[in-house]
């Protein structure tokens, strides 16, 4: 309980302390290049349902077309395809890299986010939220997560909320550690970036 009410807390300070002189380093080549190609803006800002389901701004480098319309997959989860045709092209790089998550190291500090927990939900899937779901809204939403590090975004809307309850019932710190490792793995093999 220590660490899921205190220290994990701290160990996210730290840890984007540390993080955002590096997301300054690359994010400036980053912003000027998702500038250039086509004129809109840098970042995307999404509202999202964080912990005690109080809306947040989250942060993103932008990946997709201006006015891109909201595609969903028929179980409410959110489309994206390699193919994807609202995808810029430094767009498609940085969803591959995950590099366009990098901003949401703000929202980490700012207390929005979390470094490790599920992934922030996005508005209109409210009528999907059973007690059951509810659950993970406990915690604090991740950059990465325990469905991130297993299924990325490949996992069905029901899979995704069974991973993030199981993680909101299972903080700790070697779990933290786990999927840190985990993510690292399928980040550098390009895992499970779309879903099929």
């Amino acid at each position: 309980m220590l660490y899921k009410n205190c220290l994990k807390r701290l160990l996210d300070i730290m840890l984007s302390l540390l993080a955002l002189p590096f997301v300054a380093i690359v994010g400036i080549p980053i912003a000027i290049a998702v500038k250039r190609e086509d004129g809109g803006p840098v970042f995307y800002r999404s509202l999202r349902y964080g912990k005690d389901m109080k809306k947040f701004s989250m942060l993103k480098f932008r990946s997709m077309k201006v006015n891109s319309k909201d595609i969903r997959n028929q179980d409410g989860t959110t489309y994206n395809s390699e193919n994807d045709e609202r995808q810029t092209r430094i767009g498609r790089l940085l969803r591959k890299t995950s590099l366009d998550e990098l901003p949401q190291f703000v929202n980490v500090l700012k207390g929005d986010m979390s470094f490790i927990g599920p992934r922030p939900s996005p508005m209109g899937n409210e009528a999907t939220y059973t007690d059951f779901v509810k659950k993970k809204f406990r915690v604090r939403p991740g950059i990465t997560g325990y469905n991130q590090a297993l299924k990325r975004n490949s996992a069905t809307l029901e899979e995704r909320y069974r991973n993030d309850v199981f993680y909101a019932e299972n903080v700790s710190f070697p779990l933290d550690v786990k999927i840190i490792l985990m993510t690292i793995v399928s980040v550098v093999k390009r895992k499970n970036i779309y879903r099929s």
